[in-house]
């Protein structure tokens, strides 16, 4: 009874014979059980225990997935290796969804959205190139084309769920460049593939495509002005208590550092 009238709200029913537990009973022994947990695992570190697992929820895009995503998991497994590691690859508006709910911890996206309770620690500028099938865009010889020459081809772009395609469409829109044939998906993959089959004009990281540009499956199409680098960043949320997000901040920086041939 006294325990009720602290909760404020009847945890046995009385109605039947014998007390059984109410629904907010059984709430609150699943809230008790949780605090004697906490408490357990308090006690096991004064006794010196091993500190229990915790987990990093961390969500990368498409393009870090396919060049140094191996190198900051290992580096990750390096330095916390008590640490469950949880990737995540999506695109960046879906990864900051979730940064903002609480189910990923960091993200390393294009730095296209910002808050002030989100860090962002700025990793790399990924330089992209125009590119196309080979003999797609006639140029001529005449050297870089302007740019406006470009909306005469079918423009292959992300969509705006991603970072980069966010990125450049406020761009090309400061250049006042509206290209009136448009396709548009969020997958980067895909994008290569219609690239490749020549339906239409892109834009990609040169160095990472570098191979197929050397096998002549692609070729860069020189454009004026020039597209800009995409700044990419390691971002997590600065008014929750995670000092570890900082930590893989950092090692987010060294991965990338050994990459640098991917910066513009």
């Amino acid at each position: 009874q006294e325990l009720e009238l602290a909760v404020g709200a009847e945890l046995f029913d009385r109605s039947l014979r014998g007390a059984r537990l109410t629904e907010k009973g059984e709430y609150l022994i699943a809230i008790a059980e949780e605090m004697l947990e906490l408490q357990n695992r308090i006690h096991s570190l004064r006794d010196g225990a091993a500190p229990p697992v915790r987990r990093i929820r961390f969500g990368v895009t498409e393009l870090i997935a396919m060049t140094w995503l191996p190198r900051m998991v290992t580096l990750l497994r390096e330095q916390f290796p008590n640490v469950m590691l949880e990737p995540e690859v999506d695109m960046s508006r879906t990864l900051y969804e979730g940064l903002q709910d609480n189910s990923l911890d960091l993200i390393v996206i294009p730095e296209t959205f910002s808050a002030p309770e989100v860090t962002s620690q700025v990793l790399a500028h990924v330089r992209n190139d125009w590119m196309a099938r080979p003999g797609l865009v006639a140029s001529g010889g005449r050297g870089p084309l302007p740019l406006s020459d470009l909306a005469g081809y079918p423009i292959l772009s992300q969509g705006s769920r991603s970072g980069s395609g966010l990125h450049f469409s406020k761009w090309l829109r400061n250049q006042g460049i509206v290209f009136p044939r448009q396709v548009s998906s969020d997958s980067m993959t895909a994008l290569l593939g219609l690239t490749i089959a020549g339906l239409g004009v892109s834009y990609m990281p040169s160095a990472c495509f570098q191979p197929l540009i050397d096998e002549g499956k692609l070729e860069i199409i020189l454009a004026e002005p020039a597209l800009p680098a995409v700044p990419y960043a390691a971002m997590y949320r600065n008014d929750r208590p995670s000092a570890i997000a900082a930590s893989v901040a950092q090692v987010a920086a060294e991965a990338c550092d050994f990459t640098r041939q991917f910066q513009g």
